[in-house]
């Protein structure tokens, strides 16, 4: 049913009442720590934590990580670097005596090979892949409330907007940060930002051999963004 307004019921504007709309914007930027403005985020204003990469750093819109909050990262397949992209971020919470926590990885983590970049292993926890995702989504959140955890990386390939949304407010309460592992964008999400890497996987004239070249990945979207962005890293680079 549409409803038609007649013109003579049509409440017209009063010409002697002035409103200023600027200074209600400013009111509610000053209550409501969940709304910013675009430009704010983007400038010097809102530093997060660095990446370790320039050249993403560059395109997010706190020139970092957020300290709060939840990340996707969508591949087309395990093990193409979504882990090094994360490996200066562990190294970082690790070094404040925080704990780190990985819930159902595909793979169970190699030790020494994070022991050679840096990450002390035993500030890391482990919740088996055979766990059931109801088991799994509850250990995130929980792990997301507390300080003692300072990342928590999960891998699910999707989960309803209200479960996001949930976990986005477990994150920002408990200020740590979740990061999804994803082989399938969603749309419509919560997150903080989502991000997609590109298999760089080149291969070389000999056949037995192969290497990786810089990485392509794309900002899909972030607060503070106003458009997806892309850059190139070399996310095996000696750091």
């Amino acid at each position: 049913m549409t409803i038609i307004r007649t013109p003579s019921n049509t409440p017209q504007p009063s010409a002697d009442k002035g409103y200023n709309h600027s200074v209600t914007i400013e009111k509610l930027l000053h209550s409501n720590p969940k709304l910013w403005r675009g430009c704010d985020m983007a400038g010097q204003g809102f530093r997060g934590q660095s990446t370790g990469f320039p050249q993403l750093d560059d395109i997010l819109p706190s020139r970092g990580w957020p300290q709060s909050g939840l990340i996707e990262v969508i591949t087309p397949c395990w093990g193409i670097g979504e882990l090094q992209l994360l490996i200066p971020l562990m190294r970082s919470v690790v070094e404040q005596g925080k704990w780190v926590l990985w819930i159902t990885p595909p793979h169970m983590p190699y030790a020494p090979a994070l022991v050679q970049v840096g990450v002390n292993t035993d500030q890391i926890l482990v919740v088996k892949r055979d766990t059931s995702c109801k088991d799994a989504l509850w250990s995130m959140e929980k792990a997301l409330q507390t300080s003692n955890f300072g990342l928590v990386l999960t891998w699910q390939n999707w989960l309803p907007g209200k479960v996001l949304r949930r976990l986005q407010l477990a994150a920002e309460n408990g200020n740590t940060l979740g990061v999804f592992f994803k082989q399938h964008d969603s749309k419509y999400s919560p997150s903080q930002i989502r991000l997609k890497i590109k298999d760089s996987l080149v291969r070389s004239n000999n056949k037995e051999a192969s290497d990786f070249s810089e990485t392509e990945i794309t900002v899909i979207n972030a607060r503070g963004n106003f458009r997806p962005l892309t850059t190139r890293v070399n996310l095996y680079q000696p750091s």
